[in-house]
């Protein structure tokens, strides 16, 4: 089994949330065409993150903009968030800052972090580690959990203030009980090394999996590491090669080499593979949806059937059309590594944003990294074209 230590993970960008439960799209888009600010902001919250409706960011931006232009700070955040990922926009660092500075001199939190954030990388501004700690500071005091984390980071790591490792569990452990997955991973790696605390592997695993189980693909790796090697729980392959499975479907270069190392010993790997892949078989060809993602999965990955992308292919299609997420998702990776079709980051793209729209964490994640690597007419272009494959109920998806 290849040893490899638990990584710390690094600052992350937020955007700010709705109000509150929005109510429903077109309730919502009659309050945002009436010009009520609230209104605009929940609508741009909609299209952004493509939740009751397929993801637009031109539509977004569109009502971030009208909202921030009447000083609304959320919008503002947002609308940077925007400028900082060139979604709907070209990006423009300075743009960003710049809608982050008016939200956090506000007193907005999440802008508050987010400036920070600018601030610690140099993007936008001068690189300043102490100018980033001090937005990380204001809004770690207002309880927002990733200022908590990325203060932690700071600390951790030495960055605008004097290293100190216990200053950074402090941190971690605030945020980590706020539910944070970043930091929950993070104070996990604390544990594992003894960096601020006692050494403690199965208090390490306790936070690993509270960051596992939110789909965090470097937690499920940490945890997957420690069940491999049998470090805080009894060593258990099954178990390590679940959670380094899941890591390594949201991209996970280090669960993917680990992943491969287990099946190169052959640990891990259930003995009813070929029995499991029976009866899915039967169930698949019934149109049982969950069934025929789960073939696509085993002829993917060779389990219990002589793997075959185009099969897999095959049977995710299947399940996609019906609506389920986690095909959609699958079928979207074999587009993004062209594997049994055509490579293409434009149907990669369709796929995670139709598998994102039912709140598939993993497909999110992909969706946004394939959307950097797409032009702003192309990824427009297939936002146009998930609305339409959403809208036609999966029937005209090509």
């Amino acid at each position: 089994m290849k040893i490899s230590l638990p990584i710390i993970a690094l600052l992350v960008l937020l955007c700010s949330p709705a109000y509150s439960q929005m109510p429903d799209f077109v309730g919502t888009k009659a309050l945002a065409e009436s010009g009520d600010a609230i209104g605009q902001f929940n609508l741009g919250v909609m299209y952004a993150n493509g939740r009751g409706v397929p993801e637009n960011d031109i539509e977004a931006v569109s009502w971030f903009r009208k909202a921030a232009e009447q000083g609304l700070a959320r919008a503002q955040t947002n609308l940077g968030f925007m400028y900082d990922r060139g979604e709907g926009v070209p990006a423009s660092d300075e743009e960003a800052v710049k809608w982050y500075r008016l939200a956090a001199e506000q007193g907005n939190p999440i802008a508050q972090d987010n400036l920070g954030v600018m601030y610690a990388i140099g993007r936008g501004v001068p690189e300043n580690d102490a100018e980033a700690v001090k937005w990380f500071q204001k809004a770690a005091e207002q309880g927002v959990s990733n200022a908590q984390s990325n203060l932690g980071y700071m600390y951790d790591n030495g960055e605008g203030v004097a290293e100190s490792a216990v200053d950074a569990v402090r941190w971690y452990l605030q945020a980590a009980e706020l539910g944070n997955p970043i930091a929950q991973d993070n104070l996990g790696v604390m544990y594992a090394t003894g960096r601020g605390v006692d050494k403690d592997s199965a208090e390490a695993v306790k936070w690993f999996r509270d960051a596992a189980e939110q789909g965090l693909a470097n937690a499920q790796s940490n945890l997957a590491f420690m069940y491999a090697n049998g470090n805080g729980v009894p060593e258990n392959d099954i178990e390590a090669m679940k959670w380094y499975r899941q890591a390594a479907e949201q991209g996970s270069i280090l669960a993917q080499d680990n992943l491969e190392v287990m099946y190169a010993n052959n640990r891990g790997i259930p003995a009813s593979d070929i029995e499991a892949a029976q009866w899915y078989l039967q169930a698949a060809e019934q149109g049982l949806a969950n069934a025929q993602s789960n073939l696509g999965f085993m002829y993917a990955n060779g389990l219990g059937v002589p793997e075959n992308d185009i099969e897999a292919v095959k049977w995710y299609r299947l399940s996609a059309a019906q609506g389920y997420s986690s095909a959609q998702f699958n079928l979207g990776h074999m587009y993004m590594r062209g594997e049994g079709v055509t490579q293409s980051n434009t149907s990669a793209y369709l796929w995670f944003s139709l598998a994102a729209a039912q709140d598939h964490e993993g497909a999110r994640h992909n969706r946004d990294v394939i959307g950097k690597k797409l032009d702003l007419e192309i990824r427009s272009s297939a936002q146009e074209l998930a609305t339409l494959c959403f809208n036609s109920g999966y029937k005209k998806c090509d």
